[in-house]
């Protein structure tokens, strides 16, 4: 796939969700042919248990596993505000970390499918909800260090193209085009993730989902598809209030 030697179900799932944009969620779209699963390890420390999301694909009856998924997002490449001593109040924004936005129903059918995967509720701490536009902005990471790819950021060549025929451009990495001035936009399109699942347990025990307990979830942004520049939402511009850190 692209140069890289992987084994063929790989392959095939990596086209199927990078290339060809299929099974993802979004506004309007059929349900996703995926089931979600984890297996959560203890770190040898803390309190919780920690476990990368696998995405098992059904391709035409074929399964194949995947580190990631896709949702239809708005990706916020807008600048944001300085505190009055020059320095940036949302500290690393863009290089580390950023937002994406997306409708909270969308966000509600991925917590469903983690419930049917994983037995376990999903904390919606973190989120910052907009009641205005029916949306959730949630925080995702930016792989950055040097021994990481780092994500990519395509836009679409026609966007008057349908079906097979939409192509992208490769534009360079998220946080090269986010340091281009005409790029610091909302940009929406189809933000791909791997996913981190945490939950509370103890060091010799793991933990089982029972009523009332819920998982974290870590989102980490590893490419987007964008349509183009959007303005029909308002981006986030300072930091949000303690309780959503």
């Amino acid at each position: 796939w692209r140069g890289n030697s992987v084994p063929e179900k790989e392959a095939k799932a990596l086209r199927h969700v990078f290339d060809n944009l299929q099974d993802h969620f979004g506004h309007q779209r059929p349900d996703p042919r995926i089931r979600f699963s984890a297996n959560l390890t203890y770190p040898g420390h803390g309190p919780m248990w920690v476990g990368d999301l696998d995405f098992m694909y059904d391709i035409n009856g074929d399964h194949c596993s995947l580190a990631y998924f896709g949702m239809d997002v708005c990706v916020d490449l807008t600048s944001k505000l300085i505190h009055k001593h020059g320095q940036p109040m949302m500290k690393d924004y863009g290089k580390t970390w950023l937002y994406v936005y997306l409708p909270q129903l969308t966000l509600d059918k991925v917590i469903s499918y983690v419930k049917a995967g994983t037995g376990y509720d999903v904390s919606t701490e973190g989120t910052v909800y907009d009641p205005n536009r029916n949306l959730v902005a949630i925080k995702a990471k930016l792989h950055h260090e040097s021994e990481q790819p780092k994500p990519s950021f395509w836009v679409v060549k026609d966007k008057d193209a349908s079906g097979g025929d939409i192509c992208f451009s490769r534009m360079g990495s998220v946080q090269e085009v986010n340091a281009l001035p005409h790029q610091q936009h909302v940009h929406r399109g189809v933000g791909i993730f791997s996913v981190t699942m945490e939950v509370e347990g103890t060091p010799n025990f793991q933990p089982t989902p029972r009523e009332g307990e819920e998982a974290n979830l870590s989102f980490t942004l590893v490419s987007v598809r964008t349509w183009g520049i959007t303005d029909c939402v308002a981006p986030i511009v300072h930091s949000p209030p303690d309780k959503w850190s």
